[in-house]
């Protein structure tokens, strides 16, 4: 690397380029703007799994259209936990339809990301995910490979959103990671919807046991990583 700097490879080497540029900066913009119009640039209540469902109801037929659109937003711009719009999906949609829709949008927002990553380079992911995030999870896959991939979308906390970046800047093939990221989300996914389900129906002491399970699963996992990451060895 130069004292320079890192430099922006050259982008629109062909109208091919340009126009595959172009269209994934659209893609970008659109997906963020939706997520920030629809919350009224509000993150606090992004927060809140009531004000997401009410947010989403108010569109009619087109709910799960925007609901997916949400998931999806999340993974690019990350001003939504994926976990809670889950939770909100299965409050609003039910336990089965929720997490369909939240595995499709966030499996949209995951291509999106690795499209943007393997288009405009290590330089540009720098500007999107934290550094030391970025070092964490490339020493990860480095080390461990598609099973690191895989345990980072199953265990509820990890890094998933930054990985889909990361992985672009790898030779992983796009449909590699659609796989992984759609497998490993299902338990985490289905279980929050479960939860937010539960909610809904005025069961809160199920929806909260549903959710203590999932931290302890999550916990239980996290803490035997190593002994998990030995089989990729």
């Amino acid at each position: 690397m130069s004292d320079r700097g890192p430099v922006l490879p050259p982008i629109f080497v062909s109208p091919r380029a340009r126009w595959i540029a172009i269209l994934s900066l659209l893609a970008l913009l659109v997906l963020a703007g939706v997520g920030l119009v629809l919350f009224d640039y509000s993150f606090g209540s992004m927060l809140d799994a009531q004000t997401v469902r009410e947010t989403v109801e108010s569109f009619g037929l087109l709910a799960p259209l925007v609901f997916i659109l949400i998931q999806a937003t999340q993974v690019v711009v990350a001003p939504i936990p994926g976990q809670v719009l889950a939770l909100a999906g299965g409050y609003a949609f039910g336990p089965v339809l929720g997490t369909i829709y939240s595995l499709i949008g966030a499996t949209i927002g995951s291509a999106v990301a690795f499209g943007l990553s393997r288009r405009f380079g290590r330089p540009a992911v720098k500007r999107l995910v934290h550094p030391l995030t970025l070092e964490m999870v490339d020493g990860f896959l480095e080390d461990h490979g598609r099973l690191a991939v895989f345990l980072v979308f199953l265990v509820p906390g990890l890094p998933d959103d930054a990985l889909c970046f990361v992985c672009g800047l790898t030779p992983l093939p796009l449909s590699h990671l659609v796989v992984l990221s759609t497998i490993g989300r299902i338990p985490g996914y289905a279980m929050l919807s479960l939860a937010g389900g539960r909610l809904a129906t005025n069961r809160p002491l199920e929806a909260i046991l549903i959710i203590v399970l999932i931290a302890v699963l999550a916990a239980l996992a996290y803490s035997q990583r190593e002994r998990l990451l030995e089989f990729s060895r």
